[in-house]
């Protein structure tokens, strides 16, 4: 195989300008070298993607070694020699998330197309800030926020004609991810409860404590499930409300918000006369996937004039199964919704949405610039948090499209199904024990050796179990062979409530099969003897 030409080739880099300015110019490298380095790079990605294991063993402090050197190289590198050098500790050492026995988090498998399609975005490199910079993509993203507004809240046909490309209306927005979704919805639920009335302009131009003073209260909080994503604590704590500004209410033992718990404390924050921003509900928390009660939230929320936010990061996809999206009932009542496409929607990482029922509501987030994003341009970024960002919107639009309805559904309906499989696994194997049972496609266990099984409920041998699930979850994540995360949970079991370490299984990736979960859990088991060994 040839040499890469790039900068530091000889042919390129007769003087420094020359070689700055061919990494830039269309006609810096030839036809053949970027068919050259397409090849090397594609091989490169193919290897790394073959690979079923879940990791290789390198520790962190080993490869923390490649990385030493803090200073900028003064001369350019021949680019040949740069990918090669990128090959071992970079490539070769990556965590390998597409691979189906890597389980333990949520992240998957990507769509092939993916690939290509993502050259194509870096190559465009629209801004999707202004359609000044974006023009083409500009309507492609509010297409495909359409259609997943309408999967969501099942609006009329008149409502999408009306208000998908009207500049003065907001769908949903594309961000960085699900994070950004939940501060998003939570900022524009503070703006619009501390919103102008006489004498105030608002939250948004005066400030919190004058909102508070404004509207008669004595603080501003808001209301999420004690499983609610970390993500609610951060908004809470960036829109000036503080992490105590997040009032966690309690969860039965399926893991759902507690709704008695729920109206307990809403109103003791009316006789607190605290405002309450948000009810924040839950659509697959990390730890299990149980799923909140949606629709007596939404009615709680509704008759307490309180904004409805449903975290869907997770769950959200089931609504394209016509089998599971029962589970969601109740999420087309909510005022804002969130969803993650790097997760059951197969997407890369950077791309999560927000959507609103009300295609006003954004207006009271809205910021304007005189060089951009003008008030009555259709420009994406005057209504967001985020401003220049990349059209990530694309590949939501290319899954939509090439995935479909259908073979979404036919998606989320498999990763239920082998999740099944593995809680019944886990049942039959006398050395394992189910710890919840699945609500969606998460499996929370245990490994239980025999000399504990007989005390497992006493307080001193269930935190040694918990040291041994912790032993083995990092052992067996050192070997790389397979993978499952782990967590804590509250748990009332035995006739008494027990914080017990489990393993967790996330079952999402298509590639995974029933033998690929078979050699989880017998992975598991030789890396529980050879700790005891």
């Amino acid at each position: 195989m040839g040499t890469v030409l790039g900068p530091g080739d000889s042919t390129l880099a007769r003087t420094g300008s020359d070689h700055v300015r061919a990494w830039f110019a269309s006609d810096g490298v030839t036809q053949a070298s970027e068919k050259e380095l397409d090849h090397r790079l594609d091989r490169m990605a193919r290897e790394f993607l073959q690979a079923r294991e879940a990791s290789t063993d390198i520790s962190l402090a080993e490869l923390a070694g490649y990385f030493r050197e803090s200073r900028v190289p003064e001369e350019p590198a021949d680019l040949k020699a740069y990918l090669s050098a990128l090959a071992e500790p970079v490539v070769r050492h990556s965590t390998h998330t597409a691979s189906p026995r890597f389980i333990g988090h949520m992240t998957s498998a990507l769509p092939y197309f993916v690939r290509p399609l993502s050259k194509l975005v870096t190559a465009l490199n629209q801004n999707m800030v202004k359609s000044e910079t974006a023009k083409a993509l500009t309507p492609l993203e509010r297409q495909a926020l359409a259609m997943m507004h309408r999967l969501v809240f099942g609006c009329p046909d008149e409502f999408y004609e009306k208000h998908q490309d009207d500049h003065g209306s907001t769908l949903g927005a594309v961000v960085s991810g699900g994070t950004v979704a939940n501060m998003t919805a939570l900022w524009c639920a503070r703006n619009a409860a501390l919103g102008p009335v006489e004498g105030f302009a608002g939250v948004e131009q005066e400030g919190l404590a004058a909102g508070l003073r404004a509207h008669g209260h004595t603080g501003a909080v808001v209301l999420a499930s004690s499983l609610a994503h970390y993500s609610v604590q951060k908004s809470a704590d960036l829109l000036g409300l503080g992490s105590r500004g997040l009032v966690k209410v309690p969860t039965g033992p399926d893991g759902r918000l507690d709704l008695p718990e729920l109206r307990r404390v809403l109103h003791d924050c009316r006789r607190a006369r605290q405002r309450v921003i948000a009810v924040v509900g839950v659509a697959g928390t990390t730890d299990t996937g149980a799923i909140d009660p949606l629709p007596e939230m939404a009615e709680i929320a509704s008759e307490a004039g309180v904004h409805f936010h449903v975290d869907a990061a997770w769950a959200g996809p089931l609504l394209f199964s016509e089998e599971h999206r029962h589970r969601l009932a109740g999420i087309e009542r909510a005022d804002s919704v969130t969803m993650d496409g790097h997760k059951q929607l197969y997407l890369p990482m950077g791309i999560g949405m927000v959507f609103l029922r009300d295609p006003e509501l954004a207006r009271c987030i809205e910021k304007q610039a005189r060089y951009i994003v003008r008030p009555r341009s259709v420009d994406l970024g005057k209504r967001a948090l985020e401003g220049s960002r990349p059209a990530m919107a694309l590949f939501l639009h290319a899954a939509l499209s090439l995935i479909g309805r259908r073979g979404y559904g036919a998606l989320i309906d498999e990763g239920i199904r082998k999740t099944r499989y593995l809680a019944g696994e886990v049942r039959r194997r006398p050395d394992f024990e189910l710890l919840t049972d699945p609500v969606i496609n998460i499996v929370v266990y245990r490994h239980v050796p025999a000399r504990w099984r007989p005390k497992a409920w006493a307080p001193a041998d269930n935190a040694a179990l918990n040291a041994h699930n912790e032993r083995l979850q990092k052992a067996q994540r050192r070997a790389g062979r397979t993978f499952v995360s782990r967590t804590t949970l509250d748990h009332t079991r035995y006739g008494q409530t027990l914080s017990i370490v489990g393993l967790r299984a996330v079952l999402a990736n298509p590639l995974t099969t029933e033998s690929d979960i078979d050699a989880v859990l017998e992975d598991q088991a030789a890396v529980a003897q050879s700790l005891a060994n």
